[in-house]
């Protein structure tokens, strides 16, 4: 058995960690037909969590792509609050239920160099189940955000998430993201914004960031 001592513990970060530099995000069909057959869980709140998804890739600068499937004929157009965030970005459309089977998709997410994909989207059991798994047996490390996804019942998502966790990926929620991301308060150049994307989107927690600034002064720590 190996011991250690604790001259031997380095203070160092687990390369499991996402980081703004090591990620990709991946918004998968989040469009208003999509949305209109999702029963796992409540419709608003998967919006709110996308968004917050959405403003937490925005404010570190982390590459990302949004896709949608057949937009103009049968799904609608992408979800407005995710497109209000990122007004340049062009979805990259298709007709395939698995989104990594589209050239478009695959060369817009390898052209970022990352090999760490943060991915969410509608429905959890089909649209995002199927590039998940085939983005892991490319080799790319795969972080599903579950509150900002839903499936068409509460089984069919949970099992989606169970099939893709028994394969590799690591499901996460968009809170967990965020923090990850800034993973240290004393990181000033987006502390501000976490703290605005927190009151606007993470509910209790956000109730409680307004909370304590209010006893504590623009310098209470999230």
């Amino acid at each position: 058995m190996t011991v250690f001592s604790p001259d031997d513990v380095v203070a160092a970060p687990s390369p499991d960690l996402l980081t703004p530099d090591n990620a990709v995000f991946l918004f998968v069909d989040h469009q208003p037909q999509m949305f209109f057959g999702t029963g796992s869980g409540d419709r608003a709140a998967i919006v709110n969590n996308t968004t917050g998804l959405a403003k937490a890739a925005k404010l570190f600068g982390v590459p990302t792509v949004i896709t949608t499937v057949a937009a103009e004929s049968f799904s609608g157009p992408a979800l407005p609050q995710l497109v209000a965030v990122f007004p340049d970005h062009k979805p990259v459309d298709r007709t395939s239920m698995n989104a990594w089977e589209d050239t478009a998709l695959v060369d817009a997410v390898r052209a970022t160099g990352r090999k760490k994909i943060v991915i969410s989207g509608l429905w959890t059991e089909v649209c995002l189940v199927l590039p998940v798994l085939s983005a892991l047996s490319q080799g790319y490390e795969v972080y599903v955000v579950a509150d900002a996804s839903g499936g068409v019942t509460p089984a069919a998502h949970e099992h989606a998430l169970e099939r893709m966790s028994r394969a590799g990926a690591v499901t996460v929620t968009w809170v967990q993201v965020l923090l990850e991301l800034q993973r240290d308060w004393a990181r000033q150049e987006t502390y501000d914004g976490v703290m605005e994307i927190v009151k606007e989107h993470a509910g209790a927690y956000g109730l409680g960031v307004v909370y304590a600034k209010h006893f504590l002064g623009a310098d209470a720590a999230g």
